[in-house]
């Protein structure tokens, strides 16, 4: 059975499918999900998860941008894009407690082999 951090590193990866432009990504995201045995509650959150990054992606993106410290929304790689809005919409828009979204958001950056980037992810995170 899938755990919950692998339902957000689901949701992260379909994020980055998001943001290189793929069409229909809700026929890909439950193939993706299924695919990678994300059922039942793990599915639910998942669900919930994409969905309300979508639904608030302006905001999100609005909200990463504030804290970049120096950067550009276009410098930012969309891996790092894709664990920031998981990270975002938890601390703005979830009950999840902030030390948890940050250390799961740091987990999936060592998950996509991106641990030069833990420091900024975490400084990004930390600032909201």
């Amino acid at each position: 059975m899938a755990t919950i951090h692998q339902a957000r590193n689901s949701v992260a990866s379909l994020l980055y499918a998001y943001d290189l432009g793929s069409d229909d990504i809700q026929s890909l995201k439950d193939e993706y999900l299924d695919e990678k045995k994300i059922r039942h509650k793990q599915k639910i959150f998942a669900d919930s998860l994409f969905d309300g990054i979508i639904k608030h992606i302006e905001y999100i993106d609005a909200s990463i941008l504030e804290n970049l410290q120096g950067r550009t929304f276009n410098e930012l790689g969309k891996i790092e894009k894709a664990v920031l809005r998981v990270g975002v919409y938890e601390i703005k828009f979830t009950s999840t407690d902030k030390a948890i979204v940050i250390n799961e958001a740091l987990e999936l950056m060592k998950d996509f082999g991106m641990e030069e980037a833990i420091k900024f992810i975490n400084g990004v995170l930390d600032s909201l």
